[in-house]
């Protein structure tokens, strides 16, 4: 495949730095000829320094033997002068053509030698190369970065399809016994809450937000003579129901994703009791998974002040009598205490009508991205 041709380089920007003002002379003489206009000449090479972090130079020319500073102290302290990312291609001017005088420059960041006395043509070619390999390096780092932003644009819709997916899927569950669908949003908002108040890390009460709708995933595989059973249900309805648990674990399960995992896991343990009576597996304390404890809190609380075939809606102050009187028994204490903290921080009111139905926040979509780069 044929590389692209580069485009006039006469405005390239060119640096020298050579102690004998007869050799700058002869190389602006040169260069000048082959019709590059931005040269710089510098006999200082302290100076060269500080015109290299100015300039921001194409290409240097550089003498290796000068007073003050000598060429490979000079390549030693280049690199503190350039902004990272930065290719400069360095022609190193030396009358030493030895193999470990050349070996130390290119080991320091040297790509090229001109030996002294300097031949005109030979100036004008390496010149010229080594400025289309800056160039070619611009194009490729160019090419890198609109890559990067393609990769960027299309891990985000990713992430934005995988939210959209499972709250899809949440309220596709939640419609079965809630005509309005905001049970599923409501438990993620106030168990996002709730996490954030017990001190958890940023990252993690986003997941718990995002993956806490899917609790009652297992609903899908409950008939509808038992879900939506206006009274009380038998025992072998009970055990049916219960099921919900274990479905919604099957459901999410054998998953790879650290979204999927922590839904399963709250799907299949939000129902554990602090004391040990809960279901299905009657795990007793903090053997029940936090995020659990924490959804099954919200969980309660939500269904418990909203309407279902089963029950009549509470008012906001008995479901609050009622969690209390939970405390060390359904609820983990600290969670319960949390939650509390909230009520009394932000009012009944204001935390009970807190949804966020369909929007998906840019904070949810950063966290899934990240999830997603990393691999996890």
């Amino acid at each position: 495949m044929r590389r692209p041709d580069p485009p006039n380089l006469s405005e390239s920007r060119i640096l020298i730095v050579d102690d004998q003002q007869a050799n700058i002379t002869l190389l602006e003489f040169v260069l000048g000829g082959a019709g590059y206009n931005q040269l710089t000449g510098t006999t200082d090479p302290r100076d060269g320094l500080s015109l290299c972090a100015a300039m921001n130079p194409d290409l240097l020319l550089l003498d290796l033997h000068m007073p003050h500073l000598d060429g490979f102290e000079f390549l030693q302290k280049l690199g503190s002068t350039l902004v990272e990312g930065t290719f400069l291609p360095v022609l190193v001017l030396t009358a030493d053509v030895s193999v470990e005088t050349k070996r130390k420059a290119l080991a320091m960041g040297a790509d090229d030698f001109l030996s002294k006395p300097l031949d005109t043509v030979e100036v004008a070619l390496r010149v010229k190369n080594l400025l289309e390999q800056r160039w070619l390096h611009s194009q490729l780092q160019q090419h890198n970065a609109l890559l990067e932003s393609k990769v960027e644009q299309r891990t985000r819709e990713l992430a934005l399809a995988q939210i959209e997916v499972l709250g899809r899927l949440a309220l596709s569950a939640e419609y079965r016994d809630d005509d309005t669908g905001q049970h599923t949003a409501r438990v993620g908002t106030l168990s996002a809450l709730i996490a954030s108040a017990l001190g958890l890390d940023a990252t993690r009460v986003m997941l718990i937000e995002l993956a806490a709708p899917l609790h009652d995933i297992g609903k899908i595989g409950v008939p509808d003579h038992v879900l939506l059973k206006p009274g009380a249900l038998t025992l072998a309805e009970r055990t049916i129901m219960q099921s919900h648990t274990t479905i919604g674990a099957e459901i999410l399960g054998r998953s790879a994703s650290p979204l999927l995992q922590l839904a399963r896991e709250i799907a299949l343990c939000h129902h554990e009791r602090w004391d040990g009576l809960g279901y299905p597996a009657g795990l007793r304390g903090e053997l029940i998974p936090l995020s659990a404890r924490i959804v099954n809190a919200a969980d309660t609380f939500d269904a418990l002040i909203n309407s279902r075939p089963y029950k009549k809606a509470w008012s906001q102050e008995e479901a609050l009598r009622e969690m209390r009187a939970q405390r060390g028994r359904q609820f983990d204490p600290a969670v319960l205490d949390a939650f509390l903290s909230l009520i009394q921080r932000d009012g009944l009111r204001n935390l009970a009508n807190r949804v966020t139905v369909d929007s998906v926040t840019e904070e949810a979509v950063d966290t899934v991205v990240t999830m997603l780069r990393s691999g996890t």
